[in-house]
Order: C-alpha cells, then structure tokens, then sequence
C-alpha cells in the first residue's frame, strides 16, 4: 500500500524537479546543521562554557579555524560539542576573536559566560597582550586560558631532545634508516620476511612467547615533528625490527645501484654504532616515563581525575588529551611525571658510586644519561610552572578521593575568591564557607561520597540525588571547575575529519558545504535525534517554492 502512494506521488512531480541536485541536497544538509547549532544552544543554555580554537589548512589551502564549545549541562554531565568550521582569511589574533564573536553572537550566545579559552601555544593564540586569549579575557575576566597540556607536553619533550646535539642527531638518523628501509614496496616485503624469519628463529628457540595477538609482522613507523609519542613508535618499531632492518641494508649494500650502496653502508654503519644502540634504548626508557601520559590527555573520553595517577612519561603523554580530564589527576600525573624522572636519575646515579673515574661509562652516563633527564625535567617544569597550574591545583581540592580524608575548605575559598570572584557575590562567598563545612559532615563522611572517584561522577551524583540544591554553592564551583578542560584534542579531531571529507579530489568544497558536512557527521548523535519533519518544515520556508510541500 506504502509503495502504491509512494508511486502515486512520484508520479505527479512535475518533471522539472530538481530535488535532488546538488544544490537541493546543500540546503538540506544546511538545515540539519543549523538545527545542530541550535540544539546545542539550547543545551548550553545559561551555563558557563569554555572556548576551544585551533585552525588548520585544509587541501586548498584555505586556513580552516574550529569551534569547539566545552560545558555541563543540567545534568551534571560533561559535554564537548563542535560547533562548526569557519574560513578565516588570515590568523592574525584580532581576526580570530571577531570570526568568534560573530560565531557565537549568531547564536545568541552570550561572550560573558565563557569560562575558559584553550588553544596551542602559537603566539598569535597565547600571547599574553596582543594574543588571541588576551583579547578575550580583556572583555571577559574569567575566561582563562590553559594551554592544552598534551601539546605543551610535546613542545617541552621535542624542545629538550632538539637542544641537545646528540639526540637530535640520533634523530635524524633515526629518519634516515626509517627512509631507507621503506624506500620502495620491495623493501618493504623485504622487511617484513626479514622480521617473520627472525620470529621463526626466537620461537623456536624459546625466546619469544606465542599467542594471540603477539608477534605481529609490522614496519618501520616514521616520527612526526610536533607528536612525541609517534618518536616513542619509531623507537619502538625500530627496537623491534632492528636485526631485519639489518639485513635489508646490507642486501641493499650487495645488490643495489653503486649511489644506493654508499647511502646503505652509510646508514648501515650509523645504525650499528654503539652510541647510536645506546641512546636508541635511552630514550625508549626514558620516553617510556612520559609517553602513557601523552597518550591518555589525547584519549577522549576520561576524566582529568584519572590523568595524573598513571605511569612516567609514556602515561603522561597518553593522558593529558582525553576528552573529559579531571583536573586533579592531570596535575598528579604531571608530578608523578616528574618524580619517576629524577627517581630514573637517582638510581643511575647510586650505581655509579665507587665509579669516580673517567670511563666509557662514566662519559655515556653523565654526558647522554645526565643531560637527557635534566633537559627534560627542565623543560617540563617550564612548561608546567603557570599560573594556571595553580588554578588546577586548588580545584583537585574538589576531587572526591582527596575530600574522603579531609575537606580542604580554605583552598576551595581561595579558588573562588582568586580565580571566581565575578560568579559569588560578598554574601555568597561568606555563606560558601559554613556551606562547605555542612558539605564536609553530611555529604564527605557518607558512605554514598566514597564511591565517588572523579569530580565529574560527583557533579552527576549531586544532580541525581538533588544535593546540587541543597550545596548550590558549591554545586556552581564543581560546574565552573569542570568547565576547564586540560586538552584541546577535539578541535584536532575535527581537522583529521576535514581531511577525510576534503581531499584532493574535493579540493573544491565550499566552506559553507565542508562546515555542514563536519557538522553532521560530528555530531551525528544529536543529528539521529533531530525530527525529520522539522527539516522538511525548514527546507520549505527556506525560500519560496514553485510547488509547496504538504
């Protein structure tokens, strides 16, 4: 019955309908995204929010900027929305923040509640009077900015290894052997038959074990300039694969063209060499500490609670870009950062006692050992030394596994009056200090509170059993808290999503276009939840029609 109607009703479609050109099909797709951008400002309503800003070109070279828009919403959950990609004709600061307001004015959201900004550290974002930020916050106090810890992570890991003549020079070997390895698809299968008979060989000596899973045949991976974790692979790759990188080279050295030979045996010889195998397995251990935290800020669903509890600095790496960090726990992993590192240089160090003369060790330890740890340790205190490191500091005091013991009121009074003042009148910043000692004997010490691990789970649970009345006060510090994240990784995301739609074949994509495609299919869940039959309605009214719809 369906498919008679359906064909009754294509049948009457006068034959000049163009419902679905290209054009028919961009206004469609505009409608869906400006229904998105609207939900999400109902969503945000009157809360708080944070900016988050990056740009990046696109394959026309068009430079790209992304909004992304962080908040709590009345339920006390976390939400990270993308709210759309915008062409910007140059990146000048000024420019930026007027494409911004505009942006958000459009949609009736007002500049006054931003709470936070967070971009990379150029200087047109950061810059402290002529930057982006500093625009900003001239016009709203509390919208602070944080630098996103994962990239102030990876600037301060790659600054300490290229300010050291060794490590970059192991480096830039390191790029050369992957080059010649994987120079062709020959090498390639090369490689990989080199590293299954190597497998073959330690199986069935009983150096390897065997299951599911292991010893997979793989490559060489290649190292990013900016990304600290893909040096981290390389080495890894390379620690791996180095007896079939071996017997590549030296096939090559064998076989291949008289300029091919020389640039082999020259590799060949580098990649043997004992400094090289010594600072290749250095810095595996070394990065090792701070790589699990590269590599959980750029997860993107964990709180900032369970960023700074984890391991040396491959944890560290791994943490500080995750899409909802608790910010104790960031903070906690930072130091625990720092103190695997200077325990790493301590025990090298115990060791060497009753060693006190000039020796091949003594020279490796104290002029490759030594120096990588302190250069790196120098440059992570740097990093993280701001004052926004204090912000995130006193706002762990509301972490609910550091309240269990002791409720540390007087920092949460001086997060509010130093950081918050504008949001609590005189009245309510006196009354939040005797509501938060009735928070500490009511709530703290009930048995419900210590199964609470982060401050986005107790923010959920205040909402769930209706304390966010009862302790408003404090409830509205948790949501301001919770507003700042410790990572700007979505807006990166978005960009991986625009060079999936935006590619050479695409080159000529309309901005308008690309932003309402990354739109939908960003926020694809929202878009699921959006009435078909409001679109049409939309489409209608879009502009006169020859045939109206009914």
């Amino acid at each position: 019955m369906e498919n008679d109607e359906l064909s009754k009703a294509i049948a009457t479609v006068p034959k000049n309908a163009k419902y679905t050109s290209h054009d028919i099909q961009k206004q469609i797709l505009h409608m869906f995204s400006v229904r998105l951008k609207n939900a999400i400002h109902e969503e945000i309503g009157v809360a708080k929010y944070y900016i988050i800003v990056d740009e990046a070109r696109d394959e026309s070279k068009k430079e790209q900027m992304s909004i992304v828009l962080w908040f709590v919403d009345t339920n006390g959950f976390i939400q990270e929305r993308f709210f759309g990609l915008v062409h910007v004709s140059d990146t000048a600061a000024l420019t930026l923040k007027n494409v911004i307001y505009s942006v958000l004015a459009h949609y009736n959201l007002d500049v006054q509640n931003i709470r936070g900004q967070g971009y990379d550290g150029a200087s047109n974002m950061r810059g402290e009077f002529n930057g982006l930020q500093d625009l900003i916050m001239k016009d709203c106090k509390t919208a602070y900015y944080v630098h996103c810890f994962a990239h102030r992570l990876q600037l301060a890991l790659v600054a300490a290894a290229k300010n050291l003549t060794p490590i970059h020079m192991f480096f830039d070997k390191l790029i050369s052997i992957v080059n010649m390895v994987g120079a062709s698809c020959k090498r390639n299968d090369e490689l990989k038959k080199a590293h299954a008979d190597d497998i073959a060989h330690l199986i069935s000596i009983n150096e390897l074990e065997t299951g599911p899973g292991l010893n997979q045949i793989g490559t060489l991976q290649r190292a990013a300039d900016t990304r600290w974790s893909s040096h981290f692979r390389s080495l890894l790759s390379l620690i791996r694969m180095f007896s079939a990188a071996c017997t590549v080279l030296l096939k090559v050295m064998e076989d291949g063209l008289p300029s091919q030979r020389a640039d082999a045996t020259s590799v060949y010889d580098e990649m043997t060499s004992f400094d090289f195998v010594f600072i290749l397995h250095l810095m595996s251990e070394i990065m090792g500490i701070t790589d699990f935290l590269c590599q959980t800020l750029q997860r993107k669903s964990q709180d900032i609670s369970n960023a700074m509890e984890l391991g040396i600095t491959d944890f560290l790496c791994q943490t500080l870009q995750r899409k909802s960090q608790d910010i104790s726990n960031a903070m906690e992993l930072v130091s625990s950062t720092k103190r695997l590192l200077q325990e790493l240089r301590d025990d090298k160090r115990r060791r060497a006692r009753g060693h006190q003369d000039i020796t091949i060790g003594h020279h490796y330890r104290v002029d490759f050992f030594y120096v990588v740890i302190d250069s790196q340790m120098q440059e992570i205190n740097v990093r993280f030394s701001e004052d926004a490191t204090e912000l995130l500091m006193l706002s762990s005091a509301l972490n609910p596994q550091n309240a269990s013991e002791a409720l540390r009121i007087q920092d949460i009074c001086k997060l509010v009056g130093k950081f918050y003042a504008q949001d609590f009148t005189s009245e309510e910043k006196e009354s939040l200090k005797m509501q938060l000692k009735h928070y500490e004997h009511n709530v703290v010490k009930g048995s419900d509170f210590k199964t609470l691990s982060t401050i986005s789970e107790l923010c959920q649970w205040l909402v769930k059993t209706n304390k966010s009345a009862t302790y408003d006060l404090i409830f509205r510090v948790i949501v301001l808290v919770l507003t700042l994240p410790v990572s700007t990784a979505t807006a990166e995301r978005s960009f991986s999503a625009m060079n999936i739609l935006k590619t050479r074949l695409r080159s000529k994509m309309e901005d308008v276009f690309l932003s309402d495609t990354l739109m939908v299919f960003i926020e694809k869940e929202i878009a699921k939840s959006l009435s078909i039959d409001a679109i049409i309605e939309d489409f209608e009214n879009f502009k006169e029609r020859r045939i109206p719809f009914s």
